[in-house]
């Protein structure tokens, strides 16, 4: 599992330990992407930080909705704490990601024969 040590607003890729594997699907986000994080036991959405005005990439992830709050509170209870830090994956990020997973279905042939089902 891997860890990170609160000390930011952001989980910068260059901070997270105990696992590459980690690091480099955060690396491999599109800017904005968003993935769901469990840190510290709270699950929460992360986004892909935006590349830099002059185009290089921004290599961190922020909170979003509701995990920024959380984020905010750890950071002001536990600074330089090192927590636990793990990707999951929640029903609605499956399901997300499942109609591009079926695209072979949605076709007009398909649409015209199954219309009445």
């Amino acid at each position: 599992m891997a860890t990170i040590k609160i000390n930011d607003d952001a989980i910068w890729i260059k901070g997270i330990e105990g696992d590459p594997g980690l690091q480099e699907r955060i690396r491999g986000l599109r800017p904005r992407q968003v993935l769901d994080l469990e840190v510290d036991g709270v699950v929460g959405q992360w986004e892909r930080m935006r590349d830099g005005s002059d185009g290089r990439p921004t290599l961190g992830i922020k909170p979003i909705g509701k995990m920024r709050e959380v984020w905010s509170r750890l950071r002001q209870s536990a600074t330089q704490k090192v927590v636990p830090l793990r990707e999951v994956v929640t029903a609605d990020s499956y399901l997300t990601a499942l109609p591009a997973t079926l695209g072979e279905w949605d076709s007009k042939e398909d649409d015209e024969a199954y219309r009445d089902l």
